[in-house]
This record gives structure tokens, C-alpha cells and sequence, in this order.
């Protein structure tokens, strides 16, 4: 049997948004999104998947961005590694690591939510709601305060989807629970769309085979120090 010649690996969260952009066919293996609570073990399994895919696919798109560093020394044997250049999944929803910076330089204290995360149910209302649970409200309430004392807005990201009301009745109820302020903020499909389409420019990592994926692939500052420091 022949090799695919591209294999999609995304967590859930990213790939209900690239869903649609597929081309017929395109084959693709979802990891769970709780995963980016515990990074050593979100590595573990993208290499872990990686690894299974690697002699069926001439290429492999990571639906991920940095992701707390978990991407950091991924490799395929004997795949392209394609990547978009983001911090993490913000940044994609967003489209651009630059609109990012532009949200966190209106409002550096902004806790973003999205559909899928939460689908996912591993938002702060989830984080509440475990902590009641595991303890009682009075803990809950004084963890949130120390977790939240530093955010000031909740921002839905909007990816224009037909069936919104769930989420948006959520995220408000969610902002006035915590006492953040409510916003919502437009998302695009344009990196969902060039992951799966191309082209992959400038916004794209795209690692050869055997190569492992390094941090100075996404900064290109830290890349820059770097070479002065051998220099």
C-alpha cells in the first residue's frame, strides 16, 4: 500500500474548526485537549502518534502551535513536520501571532475561550466546578481569586458559526461569575484554511524528516541571540 500523502494531527479543540477546509479523504487522529494541562504527557502522545504515522505520510500537520513548549524536540523519521508559527491555539483562531499581541496589548489581562475548549470542558467554570467537588466552595472561590488576580476580561473568540447562542450565553455567564468583563472578538478561519490548503509560507514551520522542532523555529529573536552567542 502507498503512503498518504498527508496525515492531519490536531487536538479536539482545532479540529472542529479545520473540519470543514479537509479535502475529501484527508485522513486525521485527534488528541485529547485536557492534554495541554500536563505538557510532558501532550508531547509524549504527539510523538507517540507521530511515530505511528510517520511510514504512511509524506507530510504531517500539527493542528498545535507552541503549546506551553510540549512541541519542542517533536520529529518524524521519515515525514515533513508542518506546523503553524503560533504560540498556541489563540494565535490560530486569531490568525496571526501579531493580532494576538494586539488583543493582549488592549487587554494583557484576557482569559480567551473558545467552542471547542469549551466542548472540552477545560475552562475556569470546569476548574470551579472540579475544585468544589474535590473540596468545598469556600476553597474554590479562594483558589480561582489567586488564579484569576491578574485578568480582567473574558474574551470569547467567535469563529462565525451558525450555532453560537450555547457558547456565547456561557462565556457571558462565565465573565459575570468571576467578574470579568465580558468581550467578543471576531476569530478567522484563514490559518485553519492554509493548514490544510496551503501555502505553507512564512507561517508555517515545515521541519524535514528527522529533524526535531526547536524553539528558535517559532522565535525568530531567539534565533537571532543565538548567533550572536556563536559568533
Amino acid at each position: 500500500m502507498g503512503r498518504k500523502k498527508v496525515q492531519i494531527i490536531a487536538c479536539d479543540t482545532v479540529i472542529k474548526e479545520m473540519l470543514s477546509f479537509m479535502p475529501p479523504g484527508t485522513s486525521f487522529r485527534t488528541v485529547e485537549s485536557g492534554l495541554h494541562l500536563r505538557r510532558e504527557k501532550l508531547k509524549a502522545e504527539l510523538q507517540r502518534i507521530i511515530d505511528e504515522t510517520t511510514h504512511q505520510a509524506h507530510t504531517i500537520i500539527l493542528g498545535f502551535g507552541l503549546c506551553s513548549m510540549a512541541v519542542i524536540g517533536l520529529s518524524a523519521e521519515n515525514s515533513t513536520l508542518v506546523i503553524p508559527r503560533q504560540d498556541d491555539c489563540i494565535g490560530i483562531f486569531l490568525g496571526s501571532r501579531s493580532r494576538y499581541k494586539e488583543e493582549l496589548k488592549k487587554e494583557p489581562g484576557t482569559y480567551f475561550l473558545s467552542r471547542g475548549w469549551i466542548d472540552a470542558k477545560i475552562t475556569l467554570v470546569d476548574e470551579f466546578n472540579e475544585t468544589v467537588k474535590r473540596h468545598n466552595r469556600e476553597i474554590a472561590e479562594k483558589v480561582m481569586q489567586q488564579m484569576l488576580k491578574h485578568y480582567v476580561r473574558l474574551a470569547f473568540i467567535n469563529m462565525g458559526h451558525q450555532d453560537q447562542d450555547r457558547y456565547l450565553a456561557f462565556s457571558r455567564d462565565a465573565a459575570k461569575k468571576f467578574n470579568l468583563r465580558y468581550d467578543e472578538i471576531p476569530g478567522t478561519t484563514e490559518l485553519l484554511q492554509k493548514m490544510c490548503d496551503g501555502p505553507w509560507d512564512e507561517e508555517f514551520l515545515v521541519v524535514p524528516p528527522g529533524r526535531k522542532i526547536r524553539l528558535e523555529d517559532f522565535d525568530r529573536s531567539f534565533r537571532d541571540k543565538m548567533a550572536q552567542a556563536s559568533q
